[in-house]
């Protein structure tokens, strides 16, 4: 990985990402490790540089090692390059759209146990696997696969290529996440239902 432009010293990496975290914990380590790992598999030289346009990442978890992952690529939401899959899993999958190698990175589930034969002496379960995710190799600590990835024109960086307009609450919906229901257009939470619902109280 020498020949990588960004500057992958680990340790000026993880403090790269604590400050963006507010705090050192196992997830930035797995996540730090994870974006190396998954941007030299996936062909990504420069996130930040001149591949900044050739990246887009999908993160599985909205836990600590997400932070990590957008402090090392530069991939964000609001710049469209990051997107949150809600499946719960400490995975992320690095694709490069100039080639599209896909790459996905999983966290082995092992690697938690085995972490205190690391650190025996540390009484901390987390202090233990923070310390031994430092050291371990790749491969005791990922599983790594190559997979393909359909990303569709709407779900690229850019500007929104439509805007909307509700039938039933008025408000506009853009980037094609509209429903088409009984000949309608609507809203996802028109259509079925969203996170949140109408207080009675007007908000000040």
């Amino acid at each position: 990985m020498s020949d990588l432009p960004i500057d992958i010293h680990f340790e000026r990496l993880l403090h790269q990402s604590v400050q963006i975290h507010g705090h050192l914990c196992p997830g930035q380590v797995l996540g730090i490790k994870m974006s190396i790992l998954g941007l030299r598999e996936a062909g990504i030289k420069d996130p930040k540089g001149n591949d900044r346009k050739n990246i887009i990442i999908f993160v599985e978890m909205d836990r600590c090692a997400t932070d990590a992952v957008q402090s090392v690529t530069g991939c964000s939401l609001g710049h469209r390059t990051m997107k949150y899959m809600d499946y719960g899993k400490m995975a992320a999958t690095f694709v490069n759209l100039k080639t599209g190698k896909a790459i996905r990175v999983l966290a082995n589930e092992g690697a938690r146990q085995n972490a205190k034969e690391y650190f025996p002496e540390i009484e901390n379960k987390y202090k233990a696997q923070l310390e031994a995710y430092k050291i371990m190799s790749d491969h005791d600590l990922f599983d790594v696969m190559e997979v393909h990835v359909e990303i569709n024109a709407e779900d690229m960086p850019g500007r929104p290529l439509n805007r909307v307009q509700c039938e039933h609450c008025g408000e506009y919906v853009q980037d094609s996440r509209e429903v088409n229901t009984d000949g309608k257009v609507l809203c996802k939470p028109c259509a079925g239902g969203g996170y949140y619902a109408i207080s009675n109280k007007s908000a000040s």
